[in-house]
């Protein structure tokens, strides 16, 4: 079986500080996990760097979430 499953980030920079909100919908469960990266003032301005670091960031929010449900899963099966 195969299946496309899409995780959705939406992005919003201020010049200072770059936020992702990043959700997976997955068989009915939906998890939801942001990420910020800010800005040092002294650093010259390339927003991808901060769209790296907040996307990483809200990923592995999201990675730690979904291994967590797949462990519960595994505990209620094996009880």
């Amino acid at each position: 079986m195969r299946r496309n499953v899409q995780v959705s980030l939406h992005i919003e920079e201020d010049g200072q500080e770059t936020t992702v909100h990043a959700r997976l919908d997955l068989q009915g469960d939906r998890f939801e996990s942001y990420g910020k990266a800010r800005r040092n003032p002294d650093d010259p301005v390339i927003p991808v760097v901060g769209e790296e670091l907040a996307i990483a960031r809200a990923l592995g929010s999201l990675t730690a979430q979904v291994m967590e449900a797949a462990q519960d899963r595994i505990t209620e099966l094996s009880a």
